[in-house]
């Protein structure tokens, strides 16, 4: 049998559609631009949907690519299935052919044939297809065309051969390609009593998926049928790569065998075959994490990042599983990288940021795991000895929020001993949780939009032209209106709206930039307020505040708010030479993760696994000014982004681009953009840094604002240096040695105060009367008006003097009530100050803890007769 590799096996299919008039089409990110739907980009047709929906054009009408795909969270939820299959991934490739209303089924089925058993070389009398149920177009062509066996050929129903992209929309029937893996793949009864293979049983595996795209569903579920059909094709390569191997696992072909393979090299005990899945995740999960951070995902609490974190932190699990007490699984990655770099340059470009970002999240997580695994083990163990085979909800909300343990990943240790957990407990502590960020990924977010949009291009209504770019009023006319539902209108009296206006001359909001503002006139009256734009695919919609009536048709002037888009022009210029300089200071592997650019400020994300030093915000501001000062000019370029690229311009993750795209120049900063800039920096004027802030694990935040913004914030600064040297009695250049030496005196009146609250609290100490005495332990209920600091000084002088005391000590912090429990000599056996100090806030809705002999915390109010009696009854 032949080898075939994985990078063998894209390029065969690569080559082959390129060969036959395709376009091959590079990966989208993992970050799905513009789609809010998506997770993570899951499968190829993702970065085409536009196309097939008609709202949007590109050169070519045939494609082919291979599309890093990640399905993990979600509906694809099956996470802890990976690993223990053999074919279950997080991530993986899918190969893809596609035409955009070029050729359809016929040459579909003759494309995926070919390649299949004439390139590929798989034996025919292992391959069995299905169509849908009413296609006899599809089974016509497979037999007249393709030359397949009528018997090798079977209808499935709509769950199986019938793909949409949602309730309404693009739909049609599809065609499957299965494999037999031959009597080598073990069960009872691998065809059905009518002989159909069983398609569920695991022989028979699915290789390829042929959508024919050629109805759309209204909302009434009536099928029309599509003037341009169109092909959606999907092919696992990691799937395909086994199949011309031979091998019945996934993880048998060489790109996890050589992952699987080192990191049994670096473990540090031997692997027996009981933990050869823990190579199979640890192999599978350095793909998903090393892909997912180098398109600008990183790890966090919500949303991706969660994802993200939950992935790497299940490998760390199983590391730990096979020995692995020390950093490694950067290791594992860094292979990852080698072995699959060179297809995919982003994985080399940002090999520094993945290494650290992944070094940091295992060292974060090691430092809680064995305290996890720890208290994990004694709730198995409590549980046990209660003959309970479930363990508290609380429980496993402890180690999610304290510990960092994923519930899925709690659950799958508790399943391994035979033990689950309450979830209804878990999802309330969850509930009761203030701030806990949950990531909604809502299937119908922005449909209502998307289906106006979808509506013009149904009526032959193309994008408005965009002339704001050097126009800042204009005519054009109004060629649609939706309401606030988006429902299409032809009129509209009051109230709010949205319009189509070709040409239109105000920015969308998009690529981090807001939206113009402005207004509309009408007969030289104003009509309308312009209080935001919105982009959907290209189409431009106006969100109006309605002065006088509109109607379609109309001709209207647009007037922008010029001094809103010269002060956003000027941050977002400001941004790019923020990119440039960051690169320059910190590394080429900083890229933008986010950006926000106003007319008030600028805000701008960036991939950076640490926090940037006071030196190095001086150099980037002093890089930033010093390219204003030069003034450069602005230019901007309409190239392939192919070329852009070429020449060295930055395109950004998660941003969608064209295939022509703009390329903003200034000085020696190059950018793929499609927002509005100054003509020359210099119109920046100024530009100041007001905050960096870490956001998330790998992400770093910059603040900052230009020109009279700038000038503001530094009369600002002025103002205050003036009001604290008057205040000093000093210059305003001396005052930062004065505040030194007033902070030195202070500090000495405060260690002087602190000896004279030191010698109170032991005189008050001598004249405190205990609230009895029993069995030879004095017990201490003393309610005071002291702060903390006070509080803690006075129980000291207290517990020095008592050898065999329990004392409690009430005082004031923040508006609350403070209590403090010590315990000294003998009653350390009687008491435990930390729990002792829970029992007595319990009842009171407070909270606190602490060691043995000490412990604090606190309550909204505290009644002291009540709290004499709780500590009285304990030992009555």
């Amino acid at each position: 049998m032949e080898n075939w590799t994985i990078d063998r096996v894209r390029e065969t299919f690569l080559n082959y559609f390129k060969n036959n008039g395709h376009t091959e089409v590079a990966s989208s990110p993992l970050l799905p631009a513009e789609d809010k739907t998506l997770l993570f980009t899951n499968a190829g047709m993702n970065q085409f949907k536009n196309l097939f929906l008609g709202t949007e054009k590109r050169s070519y009408t045939r494609a082919c690519s291979s599309q890093k795909c990640v399905r993990a969270g979600g509906k694809h939820n099956d996470l802890e299935n990976v690993g223990f299959t053999t074919r279950h991934h997080t991530f993986f490739e899918m190969l893809g052919n596609f035409s955009f209303g070029d050729y359809f089924k016929e040459d579909a089925i003759k494309y995926a044939w070919q390649l299949v058993t004439e390139v590929y070389k798989l034996d025919k009398n292992r391959l069995f297809v299905t169509v849908f149920r009413d296609d006899d177009e599809a089974e016509k062509i497979w037999i007249e065309k393709a030359g397949v066996d009528p018997k090798r050929i079977f209808r499935l129903g709509e769950k199986d051969n019938f793909w949409a992209m949602g309730d309404t929309g693009p739909c049609g029937p599809c065609s499957e390609i299965h494999y037999d893996l031959g009597e080598q793949f073990k069960v009872a009864k691998p065809f059905l009593d009518n002989g159909m293979p069983d398609f569920d049983c695991g022989r028979f595996v699915e290789i390829w998926n042929l959508v024919f795209m050629q109805f759309n569903r209204d909302e009434s579920g009536k099928l029309t049928p599509l003037p341009n059909p169109s092909i959606d094709t999907g092919m696992g390569l990691e799937r395909i790569t086994a199949i011309l191997n031979g091998k019945l696992s996934n993880y048998d072909i060489d790109i996890f065998q050589s992952l699987i393979n080192y990191t049994r090299s670096i473990c540090p005990a031997a692997v027996t075959d009981d933990l050869n899945p823990s190579l199979n995740v640890i192999a599978d999960h350095a793909r998903s994490v090393s892909f997912l951070i180098a398109d600008s995902i990183t790890p966090s609490n919500e949303g991706r990042g969660y994802v993200l974190r939950r992935i790497m932190r299940r490998a760390v699990r199983h590391g730990h599983k096979l020995g692995f007490n020390e950093l490694f699984f950067d290791k594992v990655c860094g292979k990852l990288i080698e072995l699959m770099g060179t297809h995919y340059p982003e994985l080399r470009i940002k090999s520094e940021l993945v290494l650290n970002i992944v070094k940091e999240e295992e060292k974060r997580f090691r430092s809680t795991l064995d305290k996890g695994l720890a208290l994990l083990e004694e709730g198995i163990v409590s549980a046990g000895k209660e003959k309970k085979k479930s363990l508290s909800g609380e429980l496993v909300f402890k180690l999610y929020d304290t510990y960092g343990f994923p519930p899925d990943l709690t659950a799958t240790i508790l399943d391994e001993k035979g033990f689950t957990y309450d979830e209804a407990g878990f999802c309330k502590a969850m509930d009761e949780q203030k701030a806990r960020g949950k990531a909604s990924w809502c299937a119908n977010l922005g449909s209502e939009r998307l289906s106006a949009v979808c509506g013009l291009v149904e009526k032959g209504i193309r994008e408005p032209v965009f002339t704001g770019y050097d126009k800042d009023e204009a005519d054009g006319s109004i060629v649609a209106l939706f309401n606030e539902k988006f429902e299409p209108v032809n009129e509209v009296f009051s109230d709010e709206c949205f319009a189509v206006i070709d040409p239109v001359i105000f920015y969308a909001e998009s690529g981090g930039q807001m939206a113009d503002h402005g207004t509309i006139l009408k007969d030289g009256k104003t009509a309308a307020e312009v209080i935001d734009c919105i982009k959907v695919n290209e189409f431009r919609l106006v969100h109006l505040r309605l002065a006088a009536p509109l109607k379609t048709g109309d001709t209207v002037m647009q007037k922008n708010d010029t001094a809103r888009r010269n002060a956003t022009r000027r941050n977002h210029s400001a941004t790019h030479l923020l990119h440039h300089a960051l690169k320059s200071v910190l590394g080429e592997h900083v890229n933008q993760a986010g950006s926000l650019v106003g007319p008030e400020r600028l805000r701008f994300d960036f991939n950076h696994y640490q926090a940037v030093t006071k030196d190095q915000l001086k150099m980037i501001e002093n890089e930033v000014n010093e390219m204003i000062s030069r003034n450069f000019p602005v230019n901007t370029e309409v190239k392939s982004v192919d070329q852009a690229k070429k020449e060295g311009a930055t395109a950004l993750f998660g941003e969608k681009y064209g295939e022509n795209v703009r390329v903003v120049t200034m000085g020696s900063s190059k950018e793929l953009c499609g927002g509005t800039h100054v003509s020359s920096t210099g119109e920046i004027g100024l530009f100041k840094i007001i905050k960096e802030e870490g956001i998330a694990a790998g992400v770093r935040r910059i603040e900052a604002v230009t020109s009279l913004g700038a000038f503001e914030l530094f009369r600002e600064y002025d103002d205050t240096i003036s009001e604290l040297a008057s205040m000093l009695s000093t210059e305003k250049s001396m005052v930062v040695k004065a505040a030194l030496k007033l902070a030195e005196n202070l500090k000495s009146v405060s260690a002087e105060l602190r000896q004279v609250s030191e010698k109170l609290a032991s005189m008050q100490a001598e004249k405190i009367e205990p609230l009895l005495i029993r069995e030879g332990t004095k017990i201490f209920v003393i309610e005071t008006k002291k702060n903390r600091a006070d509080a803690l000084t006075f129980v000291d002088s207290l517990k020095s003097k008592y050898d065999n005391a329990l004392i409690v000590v009430t005082g004031e912090d923040s508006g609350k009530t403070l209590v403090i429990v010590g315990v000294t000599g003998a009653a350390k056996d009687k008491f435990h100050a930390g729990n002792m100090l829970k029992s007595l806030l319990e009842p009171f809705g407070g909270k606190g803890g602490g060691k043995p002999d000490m412990a604090q915390g606190g309550a909204p109010s505290v009644d002291l007769e009540k709290l004499k009696e709780l500590v009285v009854k304990p030992v009555s």
